[in-house]
């Protein structure tokens, strides 16, 4: 690859990694989209978007546990069938055309959460277990299946079914990103035997966005803002994706 593009891509890296560690993603959503209009082959970018998750979900979970926002309670329910269905998940691998059709479903509904209600914040109820422990299942699966941690679905789930607070379901969302990036990584490294060697200028980008992005989210931002110019990014990746696929 280019040292230009390279460049390129590690600069569009690390503003994706600040955006997204902000609201307590890691920003494999994000990651993936860059990847691909910058026409690397899904085979490549799969396992680099789940590297890059799995360092921004390390530093962003560390932030938001740091400053009290994260709940042992909830997450675990969550995290237990996800991470065996991230697994199985990562270890297949869709056709090209399924896969960028998927990915901008997957952009288009993150960007309808970050507009729906950005400033609603409190909580209705917990989920159940059982429901908890089901829906994480599900969210594992599409998780491994995208080359994402799936935040990006739980993260809309906990808020909109009001099951968490914002900071809460940021931290929640982190650990679960990090958890099912690491299976899901396990998984698509026993199917393909490869890590593209390219991602090492790309992590130095990622986690100087993730960490700053997580500081400024767990502490700092109130996410309203960031949720709205991530929902634009995102429609627009998004659309492309789907349209060219």
């Amino acid at each position: 690859m280019p040292i230009e593009s390279l460049a390129l891509i590690a600069l569009a890296i690390l503003v994706v990694a600040f955006l997204y560690a902000s609201v307590g993603h890691a920003g494999a959503s994000g990651y993936i989209a860059v990847m691909s209009l910058a026409s690397l082959a899904p085979a490549v970018i799969k396992p680099s978007a789940l590297v890059l998750n799995i360092l921004v979900a390390s530093i962003g979970t560390w932030q938001f546990w740091r400053a009290g926002h994260f709940s042992w309670r909830l997450f675990w329910p969550f995290a237990l069938l996800s991470i065996p269905m991230a697994f199985v998940g990562g270890y297949i691998n869709l056709p090209t055309h399924v896969f960028k059709v998927l990915v901008g479903i997957v952009l288009l509904l993150s960007a309808a959460h970050f507009f729906w209600n950005p400033h609603v914040d409190d909580v209705r109820a917990e989920p159940s277990r059982p429901v908890a422990i089901a829906s994480g299942g599900v969210l594992g699966l599409f998780a491994g299946l995208t080359g994402t941690g799936g935040g990006i679905f739980l993260t809309p789930l906990l808020l909109i079914l009001r099951w968490a607070r914002t900071k809460t379901a940021a931290a929640t969302s982190a650990l679960f990103i990090l958890v099912n990036s690491i299976s899901g990584l396990l998984g698509n490294f026993s199917s393909t035997r490869q890590v593209p060697a390219f991602v090492l200028p790309l992590a130095i980008a990622a986690m100087a966005g993730g960490a700053a992005g997580s500081y400024f989210g767990s502490r700092r931002f109130s996410p309203a803002i960031i949720k709205r110019l991530l929902a634009t990014v995102l429609v627009i990746a998004g659309l492309k994706l789907v349209l060219t696929a």
